[in-house]
């Protein structure tokens, strides 16, 4: 092996969507995640969203049909989870704590 790529950070993750106004609704409301501007040679719907403080962003990419092959997740640390669970039940989203435990971690 000549080399290995050297990783910096994550850059951005991506979730497809069917209802760009919904999901743009569940982030940057629900969230509270800070919409950035997208590129405007785009020609798909979609939005960007800055996660935390830092440079990653949440690409939402508009589909015509929802994929549901695999289960695909992405996280996000809280510095209160429980009151997260509480905030997105309030706004109508499904809570349910994680079945697989990871020690000291609690997850939805």
């Amino acid at each position: 092996m000549t080399g290995r790529v050297r990783v910096e950070r994550l850059d951005h993750v991506t979730v497809n969507v069917t209802d760009v106004d919904r999901a743009k609704a569940f982030y940057g409301g629900t969230l509270g995640l800070v919409e950035v501007p997208r590129p405007g040679s785009f020609t798909f719907g979609g939005a960007w969203y800055r996660l935390g403080p830092g440079p990653v962003l949440l690409h939402l990419v508009r589909q015509d049909v929802a994929d549901l092959k695999a289960s695909r997740h992405f996280a996000v640390w809280t510095t209160d989870v429980r009151e997260a669970g509480r905030v997105v039940a309030a706004d109508g989203g499904s809570v349910r704590w994680d079945r697989t435990k990871i020690p000291g971690v609690d997850r939805f």
